[in-house]
């Protein structure tokens, strides 16, 4: 459980901006949007290598 506490003299919106911080954190939101439906080990693992072969190509063409 996440708690907040609201310290003297702040405005609810910076509390409320100190809490979405926090909830995004804990990535409790990917999680649940990565369960909405079931993937396949081996898509899932297709997927991570693509995703780690582009970001590999993107730093060798800013060190050039």
């Amino acid at each position: 459980m996440i708690e907040i506490k609201v310290k003297d003299n702040e405005s609810i919106d910076r509390a409320l901006k100190r809490f979405k911080k926090k909830f995004e954190r804990t990535k409790v939101l990917r999680e649940l949007r990565g369960r909405a439906y079931y993937e396949k080990s081996s898509v899932t693992d297709r997927k991570k290598a693509i995703k780690t072969a582009y970001k590999i190509k993107m730093r060798t063409e800013q060190g050039a």
